[in-house]
């Protein structure tokens, strides 16, 4: 295994995580449930400690797959800008849920307004990693490429 089948590998935990946090977080503010808001914030705090990795492999693949053919440093720097910013807003995430689960351990409740700031923080940061995916996803799949020069067999 090298650092590209390391980031392909895992590169999924992130946009998985995020959603299923998501939807686990939206049961759990439904059904009222403390229980089922700290296992919400626990999944976001290990999605985020995910990410890093995520983000590390992906430096390392970059060196690995820059030269090969179809693959353009323009696809490469769209994807790792955006994956900087997904970066900030997990690990934002992330530390949200961190301080939510300190206090729940401190105070016994997670504060409500830190619950829907956490909703928030988690809708936005799925658009980023699912963007990040779809730009990472242009690096070698020329089909989902918008430009149809890429497009065009190879002579």
């Amino acid at each position: 295994m090298n650092w590209a089948h390391a980031h392909l590998i895992i590169n999924h935990i992130p946009v998985l995580g995020v959603l299923g946090g998501i939807l686990l977080l939206g049961y759990a503010i439904v059904r009222k449930s403390d229980e089922v808001t700290m296992l919400s914030f626990v999944l976001f705090a290990l999605v985020a400690l995910a990410t890093i990795g995520v983000f590390v492999a992906g430096e390392e693949a970059e060196d690995m797959v820059k030269n090969l053919p179809g693959v353009t440093e323009a696809y490469i720097g769209n994807h790792e800008e955006i994956a900087s910013v997904a970066l900030v807003l997990t690990e934002t995430l992330g530390l949200l849920c961190i301080v939510g689960l300190f206090l729940l351990r401190k105070r016994g409740a997670i504060p409500r307004w830190l619950v829907f700031t956490v909703l928030g923080t988690s809708l936005v940061a799925a658009v980023a990693v699912g963007f990040t995916a779809y730009l990472g996803g242009q690096i070698r799949h020329t089909e989902i490429r918008s430009d149809p020069a890429s497009l065009a067999p190879a002579r």
